[in-house]
């Protein structure tokens, strides 16, 4: 397959899952947001999250004084932040528009017409339908993705998109726990007491609370749902299920300089699939979270260096 292609169908399949990410994230701020708390319990929980997303110096840069909406519209709808879900969906449906001739017709309808559909929201409209809005997101994203499933011939073209896909998923369920844990924060399997509906909104926005059930049967705790999002490989966005999904499409695309890359992806599937969780998070479930994102975006830089189009330099 030709680079450009590869590199196209990768980051539109990036793109895409992560606006999906963005809105389950500002989803758990939209339903925390619904319960009376002190102004700096909620300023501090946006600014958890605007680190973990790494981009609060840009936002403070972009509007110097911080509140809640201007923090979300920065995140949903900003078109000049290329971290924004506007901007994410615009870029999917770019790349997808690029490709055409690879990607089946129902796959650029579906890219297409999300894209159309969202420049329909206005910023006002969207600050009153906020819940509506963010479901729409998450449904758009899961459509592109049965779709994908459904007409994609299993190539080489499947694959690339499927690693974007969960390259982008590892990235975002680490960020959603990243932003919920403290300097030092070791998870405990005890009721979460007064943040325990904290833990159980993270559940919901990852689509993750009835399987928690099922699996447990008991009081939600920290240390469980955190097991459950890392070390779960059944789960479809826990860490392990993306880690083992990125090395078994990688396996069938390698190539003559993918060796280290396929180790690379191997390694870091291995974690989870023979790991535990207590050895994982001795040195505080922050710290896992950060060298792990570190490695996810290692192997992102590897996959571009052996398969994609090379970044023009400036």
């Amino acid at each position: 397959m030709l680079a450009r292609t590869a590199d196209h169908l990768y980051w539109m399949s990036r793109f895409i899952e992560r606006a999906e990410s963005l809105a389950r994230m500002l989803d758990a701020h939209y339903r925390h947001s619904l319960l009376p708390h002190a102004p700096e319990v909620v300023a501090r929980d946006w600014r958890a999250t605007l680190e973990a997303l790494g981009v609060f110096e840009l936002y403070l840069a972009r509007h110097g004084e911080f509140t809640p909406a201007s923090a979300f519209n920065f995140l949903a709808f900003d078109k000049d932040h290329p971290g924004s879900i506007v901007a994410c969906l615009r870029a999917a449906r770019e790349n997808a528009r690029a490709v055409r001739g690879t990607i089946t017709s129902e796959m650029w309808e579906t890219l297409n017409s999300t894209w159309l559909e969202v420049r329909g929201y206005e910023v006002e409209h969207a600050e009153h339908d906020v819940g509506d809005f963010l479901e729409w997101v998450r449904y758009r994203s899961h459509l592109s993705r049965g779709v994908t499933l459904g007409t994609m011939l299993r190539d080489e073209a499947f694959r690339f998109t499927r690693i974007g896909t969960f390259l982008e998923g590892a990235d975002g369920t680490a960020r959603m726990l990243l932003a919920r844990a403290r300097p030092g924060f070791v998870p405990v399997d005890e009721p979460a007491g007064p943040d325990a509906y904290t833990w159980t909104l993270l559940l919901r926005s990852l689509s993750a609370f009835e399987v928690y059930r099922k699996v447990y049967r008991d009081a939600v705790t920290p240390w469980r749902v955190t097991d459950l999002l890392v070390l779960r490989g059944d789960l479809p966005r826990s860490l392990s299920r993306c880690t083992n999904e990125i090395h078994e499409n990688l396996r069938v695309v390698v190539n003559d300089q993918s060796a280290e890359t396929e180790r690379r992806a191997g390694q870091l599937y291995s974690t989870f699939h023979f790991g535990r969780l207590e050895h994982l998070l001795a040195p505080g479930l922050g710290a896992f979270l950060d060298g792990f994102l570190g490695r996810v975006a290692d192997l992102g830089e590897r996959i571009a260096q052996d398969f994609l189009v090379p970044p023009t330099p400036n």
